[in-house]
């Protein structure tokens, strides 16, 4: 269990919204509507006079936070030498590609993929221009 939570391995630190924000309010609001029961319908609709663009980015910060924990958990068992492949079973293969160190899609070994990819995520969810975190402010798409 100690090496779930090793920060220099695979355990990230989950990624907060500030109490006393709009943010914190909705993350508020959609924890308890996920608690309320399984009507997946009435658990993800807009809060009233809420703004979309919020309720999106507050699900999309707590769907990375839920999923980081999952492959924390799995990362011990899923190693460069039990998982040299990045996978999705016999017939899917992922490949990395970027635009910096890996211009062309390249195998990878599982760990090193998640690993990308979820710099890759963190690095666009603390994008101030994508999830602005401040009171009034838009992302790059209309409010």
């Amino acid at each position: 269990l100690k090496q779930v939570f090793n920060k220099d391995k695979t355990f990230r630190p989950r990624k907060k919204f500030e109490p006393g924000t709009q943010r914190f309010e909705l993350y508020k609001k959609a924890q308890a509507s996920l608690k309320s029961g399984l009507d997946l319908k009435a658990v993800v609709q807009l809060p009233p006079g809420e703004s979309i663009n919020d309720w999106i980015a507050v699900h999309v910060v707590d769907f990375f936070n839920r999923i980081n924990l999952i492959y924390g958990t799995m990362s011990e068992y899923c190693t460069e030498r039990s998982c040299p492949i990045m996978s999705g079973g016999l017939k899917y293969e992922y490949r990395w590609q970027d635009d910096s160190k890996y211009k062309k899609p390249t195998k990878l070994s599982a760990p090193q993929y998640m690993c990308m990819l979820m710099d890759w995520i963190e690095m666009l969810i603390n994008n101030e221009d994508i999830f602005p975190t401040r009171i009034g402010e838009c992302a790059l798409v209309p409010c």
